[in-house]
């Protein structure tokens, strides 16, 4: 990227569902690291022993784009200038398999949910309300397909404001921004927030 954005720049974003058309605009902003540690946002979709043994060769990389390669909801691109600068990771909620088993989030109802389980912002955007307006971005395409309830899991910071690499579940004032609700509490750092559409 060759210019500093500001904040005129979320003005000409445009967000899409990532596909094998825009699959390499996810390469490029994830970089070597895989986002995170090789993360490839298989975290909660995979079991922790075949998560780690992806982390390495490319594993968790490749699982993501064979999701992409059979059509099946992974997320939603920032595009700007024809460049990826931000990501956020949404499918059915029984996609994820740490979510569909945690305690803490367990399901509250049996309405058919799609999670908002993590962000990746580039950090040339960072701090600039991207992460607000990619949710909003995400509220618009899943009104678009049909989705009736997006469900997510945000950190709320107890004490010094977490690190960039620490917000990739989102924060609580991220989601309240986009308009979301707390629909259960059961962590008191962690709740359950969602958009009904």
């Amino acid at each position: 990227m060759n210019y500093i954005p500001n904040s005129d720049s979320l003005q000409g974003i445009t967000y899409e569902w990532l596909t094998k058309d825009n699959w390499a605009l996810l390469v490029e902003l994830f970089g070597e690291r895989g986002a995170c540690g090789n993360c490839w946002c298989m975290y909660f979709r995979l079991n922790k022993a075949a998560f780690i043994n992806g982390k390495t060769d490319g594993g968790n990389k490749g699982a993501l784009k064979q999701l992409v390669w059979s059509d099946l909801p992974t997320g939603v691109l920032a595009v700007c200038d024809g460049i990826a600068v931000g990501w956020c990771a949404v499918a059915p909620r029984e996609h994820y398999l740490k979510i569909e088993r945690s305690r803490v989030h367990k399901r509250i109802d049996d309405k058919a949910v799609w999670s908002v389980s993590c962000f990746f912002i580039h950090k040339q955007f960072r701090r600039m309300g991207l992460s607000v307006a990619l949710l909003k971005g995400v509220i618009d395409l899943a009104s678009q397909r049909g989705i009736a309830v997006l469900e997510g899991y945000p950190t709320i910071p107890t004490k010094e404001p977490l690190p960039d690499s620490f917000a990739w579940i989102g924060l609580y004032k991220t989601f309240e921004r986009a308009g979301f609700v707390i629909a259960d509490q059961t962590s008191r750092n962690r709740p359950m927030m969602r958009y009904y559409l």
